[in-house]
């Protein structure tokens, strides 16, 4: 019961954070985009569409703040067993982020917000640079710490503890290069996603027209070459992951007995339960031997003998993870980016038309303003479903090989202090999460702020307002 609270409690944090992180790099890096075209054209259109989506991107920043604050904390209060063991190799990337990468992130953020009437143009332009190289840089850590949980290299075992050795590991395992690149482009997808429903909800309610079309097609331009990037990165990152964590690849297929070579399905019945195998439906052959190895005829060995090499190497238990999470969590992931990426070049394809420059009130373009507007919400079901499908497949193991979920509670953590943590934070961040939805909502259905009225002789313009 203690652990099954303290893991949902975890998931439940780290989720709704994560809905917040993706926005926030995708949309600081556009935002620095934006800034770039009128720096360099000095166009008032580029001028007005910076401060419109930088409004957007604070309000991120904001929320985001709030809800990574309260995950620190679930490391003493919930894992403190876990803190204790492998604090000295998880906490190195961890206070960089802190004291590096989130002050570089939050001092050029206040730099940029209260500096358009203060600093040039081309200093100015630099600290937007700057805040989304610091965005960058907290994934990197972040990712960095996540990874050696999930592969732990650059360490040595001193009286049963981890004690890191070579720091450079971190940042060369295998794992983290994959799923780093992974994440900064799956929150690229995600910025791009909200630039083009926010775009194509202006443009669908007669907004002006000339404006959110430059964004509309930055926001394409962008989310095409990203998601397609996404996918194959992925592809890859399955490789490495199916090199030292087979079970959860094989978890991902539902796959119980080891096969040569293997097929996809695309759908199956049965197989919620972990001792049910399922009956595969539309079956691809060679895929899964392919996206797990690279290889036509490639090798997976199923959960079966895993299990029983996992019981051979470590001792009794049951080191299969949850397989119905799995197997749908990588279809979710899956399917779903395929859609973002048919939808993009649609996009693509009425911009090369003119289309939406020329005629938006046609049936096509009104379908696709419709279908970018609600196309939103996929990017988040997207990083949802692939963090499950990362962390649910490391269980039952908290750092893998290392140490086992149960062994990371906190021992002085009572069920009923879980049970009201829990109900706590549900409350907490419900709130949280309407607040952000009504602001993101109301500033991103208001009219475009009005082009400066004039530049000093250095270019600066007049601060924001909010």
């Amino acid at each position: 019961m203690r652990e099954d609270l303290a893991r949902w409690e975890f998931a439940f944090v780290t989720v709704n954070h994560f809905l917040f992180v993706p926005v926030t790099i995708g949309l600081e890096f556009l935002t620095a985009l934006l800034h770039t075209a009128w720096y360099r054209r000095n166009s008032a259109e580029y001028l007005r569409l910076t401060r419109f989506f930088g409004t957007l991107l604070v309000i991120n920043v904001a929320i985001g703040v709030v809800t990574g604050l309260v995950q620190e904390f679930q490391f003493g209060m919930n894992w403190s067993a876990y803190s204790k063991l492998v604090g000295n190799v998880f906490g190195a990337p961890l206070a960089m982020e802190g004291l590096a990468a989130f002050f570089l992130e939050s001092t050029f953020l206040g730099l940029w917000l209260f500096g358009w009437d203060k600093l040039s143009r081309r200093v100015h332009l630099a600290t937007i640079w700057l805040v989304a190289l610091g965005s960058v840089l907290s994934a990197l850590f972040i990712m960095a710490a996540n990874s050696w949980m999930q592969h732990p290299v650059g360490y040595v075992m001193v009286h049963g503890s981890p004690q890191l050795n070579d720091i450079w590991a971190l940042f060369t395992n295998p794992v983290f290069i994959w799923g780093y690149s992974k994440v900064v482009l799956a929150a690229i997808v995600t910025g791009a996603a909200v630039m083009l429903a926010v775009s194509a909800w202006q443009l669908r309610r007669g907004g002006e027209g000339r404006v959110f079309g430059r964004s509309m097609r930055l926001s394409l331009i962008v989310l095409v070459p990203a998601i397609l990037l996404t996918m194959l990165v992925g592809d890859e990152l399955g490789v490495i992951e199916a090199r030292y964590q087979p079970m959860k690849i094989a978890a991902a297929e539902a796959q119980w007995t080891t096969c040569q070579p293997c097929s996809f399905s695309l759908f199956q019945i049965g197989g919620g339960r972990n001792d049910q195998v399922p009956t595969e439906i539309i079956a691809i052959p060679h895929l899964l031997s392919l996206l797990a190895t690279n290889h036509w005829n490639g090798k997976v060995i199923g959960l079966t003998p895993l299990q029983n090499q996992y019981v051979a190497k470590y001792g009794p238990g049951y080191y299969v993870p949850n397989v119905f999470i799995q197997y749908w969590g990588m279809r979710v992931m899956a399917y779903l980016a395929v859609i973002v990426a048919l939808v993009g070049l649609w996009g693509v394809w009425m911009l090369r038309r003119g289309t939406l420059a020329r005629s938006p009130d046609k049936r096509a373009a009104r379908w696709f303003l419709w279908t970018a507007q609600w196309m939103v919400i996929l990017p988040f079901l997207i990083n949802t479903a692939g963090w499950l499908l990362t962390e649910v497949g490391r269980q039952p193991w908290v750092v893998q090989g290392i140490m086992l979920t149960k062994n990371g509670l906190s021992p002085t953590v009572s069920a009923p202090m879980l049970w009201f943590s829990v109900m706590a934070f549900v409350l907490v961040y419900a709130a949280l999460a309407t607040v952000d939805l009504l602001l993101m909502l109301r500033y991103s259905r208001k009219e475009l702020p009005p082009a400066p009225a004039a530049e000093d002789a250095k270019g600066r313009v007049p601060a924001m307002e909010y």
